[in-house]
């Protein structure tokens, strides 16, 4: 195989090389690697025509299929750079993005057209809005079609080279501050990453990878990336679908795939998941939210197959810290392990500091997770006091987690240093939901904490102060919260208090509020 320094080589050399093998699968849809590569230089051209250029974003907003490769791709032909938005988010936040990442093309599905009409008169920077066709084939009465848009453009690769410190991916990671962040995830972060998806996770071109983590995450789009470093097959689930997800490992044969606790947690509720055919599974990677011991035991049991768990951020281009398939023994001496999310990957560095002090706690003591590695993010999109924040002059990126490492290296989650709720595997800052919260004129004080949840690990609670002589009920705290913020953001239980507990500096004691609710139970993040 030639040598694949970038994204776009990706496709280049997999679309010369490997014309005939297939690229994606979604449902009854094909497409081979030759076929995706003309595609992808369509929309090469076609963005180009628009006045895409060399380091500008492209704005791509649907759920998980086909077009998202053709846009990320075509982009990267160009050395531009695809910005998959949250689909879940409202559409206030969708504006935010697109408007952010100053994006001059916006791509939008069919089932977010909506959210495109609630907008397009706002947006700063897009000149081109084109919309993906229904399953019906309806085109969008205003904006051009995008099969249409595509296939009045002829292909032609513009051979555009792309540095390995350009930039090849934005994800926006949502913000302490109630702004999400546009990471900027270069050429080389993921070039850090991808030996170690060959090497650890026995990716080959031969493979079956299932992408069914939503695109617009590094467990998505990252784990897609790394199968097609390798010129393998990626099954595209549209939506989680446990039952459809456990008959489509057996049909298609899948080796290889990354899913959340929760995702396994619903998939061991399947009827007859016990009898299921799992014999292709080779790899199972989990990781971005906490897991129960017995989930992961009976998914040991069931999926048989090697598993590994990943602990990284989007900051650090995903894992950074693996727990091997031979520390997964439920029965064995290191049992204990299996509350740990393991040890450091290749060319990583990792550190437990004291952020009093700025030193080093001694071993088996908790302090934030620091990072070091080539996978490490370029920094967030133009915002330069937040990026020296995060990372320090010599390369440490602080991950906000706190943790300790035992005395073999492990590392072990211990709670959140930014009080961050992972509700089902989405990232969920409480201040960025007490922001919104604050606007309504019922609320005079409010606190959002995570309490544990049987299926999402954890949910956002609202603890509130009502204003004085003004009724609000639970309801209506709920429903402001979903008019204005994603739903999985929104509290889903509200508790009333006369006052909100703070240290002398006027910080709400967030751990003392979430101590009865977590009483007896363990709220590690893997």
């Amino acid at each position: 195989m030639s040598e694949i320094t970038s994204i776009a080589e990706i496709v280049r050399v997999h679309g010369r090389e490997r014309p005939d093998h297939a690229a994606l699968i979604l449902d009854d849809r094909r497409q081979t690697w030759s076929e995706l590569y003309e595609r992808s230089q369509r929309v090469a051209v076609a963005l180009a025509d628009a006045g895409v250029a060399n380091q500008d974003r492209v704005a791509f907003l649907d759920k998980n299929g086909i077009e998202h490769f053709e846009v990320l791709f075509g982009a990267a032909l160009l050395n531009a750079v695809c910005v998959d938005v949250n689909w879940r988010l409202a559409a206030p936040e969708v504006l935010y993005i697109v408007n952010d990442s100053q994006a001059k093309v916006l791509v939008v599905g069919p089932d977010f057209v909506p959210i495109l009409d609630a907008i397009v008169d706002e947006l700063t920077h897009v000149t081109k809005i084109v919309v993906i066709p229904g399953a019906d084939g309806t085109a969008h009465p205003v904006h051009e079609s995008y099969d249409r848009w595509i296939d009045r453009h002829e292909p032609a690769d513009p051979g555009t080279v792309s540095a390995m410190d350009d930039v090849a991916f934005q994800l926006y990671s949502s913000g302490t501050t109630g702004r999400p962040k546009g990471v900027m995830l270069a050429n080389e972060n993921f070039f850090a990453l991808l030996p170690m998806a060959k090497e650890i996770w026995e990716l080959t071109p031969d493979s079956v990878n299932l992408v069914a983590m939503p695109l617009f995450h590094i467990a998505g789009g990252g784990w897609a990336v790394a199968g097609m470093y390798e010129g393998c097959t990626s099954v595209i689930l549209r939506e989680l679908d446990p039952a459809k997800l456990v008959g489509l490992i057996a049909d298609l044969k899948i080796t290889h795939a990354l899913l959340v606790p929760v995702a396994l947690q619903f998939m061991l509720m399947v009827p007859g998941i016990e009898d299921a055919d799992f014999s292709s599974l080779e790899i199972m990677v989990y990781g971005a939210s906490p897991i129960s011991e017995e989930v992961l035991v009976k998914s040991l049991e069931v999926f048989k197959c090697k598993f590994w768990q990943a602990y990284g951020l989007t900051e650090t281009t995903g894992g950074v810290v693996s727990l091997a398939p031979e520390d997964h023994d439920p029965a064995g001496p290191n049992r204990h392990r299996l509350r740990s999310c393991g040890l450091p990957g290749p060319g990583v560095e990792l550190r437990i500091v004291d952020n009093d002090t700025g030193d080093d706690v001694p071993q088996g003591e908790v302090g934030e997770i620091w990072v070091r590695s080539p996978q490490v993010m370029k920094g967030y999109w133009n915002m330069p006091e937040a990026t020296a924040e995060a990372i320090t002059a010599d390369g440490w990126f602080k991950t906000g987690d706190a943790g300790y490492v035992d005395e073999d290296g492990y590392v072990y989650i211990h709670d959140r240093v930014k009080d961050m709720i992972v509700s089902g595997g989405e990232n969920v800052y409480p201040a960025e939901v007490e922001n919104v919260l604050m606007g309504h004129p019922g609320v005079a004080d409010c606190a959002i904490i995570g309490v544990p949840h049987e299926k999402w690990g954890e949910t956002a609670k609202a603890i509130v102060v009502r204003q004085p002589d003004v009724e609000v009920t639970e309801d209506e705290i709920i429903a402001y919260c979903q008019e204005r913020l994603a739903k999985f953001k929104c509290p889903t239980s509200v508790d009333w208090t006369d006052m909100l507990p703070r240290n002398p500096s006027g910080k709400i004691l967030k751990k003392d509020l979430r101590e009865p609710y977590w009483a007896g139970r363990d709220r590690r993040v893997s």
